[in-house]
């Protein structure tokens, strides 16, 4: 497998990383002004990526359809709310700031699902990366280097703050710095690996390849809407969540575009 890809599948990774590394440099815990305008950002950058990254590449894939060439991508795009909706219900995770855990009962520690929530969140990234990666390596011309270079760039910069997010209340909570970074890199884990598995599997998502692009839109902005954008307006009523939602969505696309 090339170099590049390799690079592209961890970059991710690193973001998330590198956010839970602020438990080292930082004595208090995030705000709630500065968790909500993360939070904004993140969810820009997500819904950016569904739909410069794989909507728009998965409808174009689908060109030959003609006026039908959205099908493909309508029914990738439920396939995704579907999945991350049932996933919802059958993993108990709990939401930062939540007083009530979602999914079936579980005996497992506020941290735990903390980190399960997150996790849930990164699944649908680590396939978004992982499919355009098996696109470009497929040699589909809808979809460059440079694309999907972007791509594994935006969620590797919304993943920072995801880091921080998690390991600063962890180690609030009364996690020692180590483990709370470990804890908050971890969750980001599942990105790498769920690209390679994608990534793996190439040979059989070619075909279905406008359905995979758009599966992973509809997973991701299922997080938005049922995660993110609730979450940055907790809290006193403020307007900075939707203001770096617009910057995070303006800063994705512009990647897209230019290394696209």
């Amino acid at each position: 497998m090339r170099m590049e890809v390799w690079q592209g599948i961890l970059i991710p990774f690193a973001g998330t990383a590198a956010g839970a590394a602020c438990v080292f440099f930082m004595k208090r815990e995030l705000s709630r002004s500065l968790q909500r305008a993360l939070t904004g950002f993140a969810a820009g950058v997500m819904t950016a990526a569904s739909v410069w990254s794989l909507l728009i590449p998965a409808m174009e894939q689908s060109a030959d359809m003609g006026r039908l060439s959205f099908l493909p991508a309508a029914a990738g795009f439920w396939l995704g709310i579907l999945f991350l909706l049932l996933l919802d219900s059958v993993v108990p995770h709990l939401h930062l700031y939540a007083q009530q855990a979602e999914g079936p009962r579980s005996r497992l520690t506020r941290t735990a699902m903390m980190v399960l929530a997150v996790t849930l969140h990164n699944i649908p990234e680590g396939m978004a990366v992982g499919v355009v990666y098996a696109g470009w390596l497929s040699g589909q011309g809808e979809i460059t280097a440079g694309g999907a270079l972007a791509l594994a760039l935006g969620i590797a910069i919304q993943n920072f703050p995801e880091g921080a997010i998690i390991s600063m209340p962890l180690h609030a909570e009364g996690k020692n710095k180590a483990r709370a970074f470990a804890d908050g890199a971890l969750s980001g884990a599942v990105e790498p690996a769920g690209a390679l598995l994608t990534i793996l599997a190439t040979g059989l998502i070619v075909p279905a390849m406008p359905y995979l692009l758009s599966f992973a839109a509809g997973a991701m902005l299922y997080v938005v809407v049922e995660e993110l954008i609730p979450e940055m307006f907790q809290g006193e009523h403020s307007n900075v969540g939707v203001v770096l939602f617009a910057v995070g969505f303006t800063v994705m696309m512009a990647l897209d575009v230019a290394l696209g």
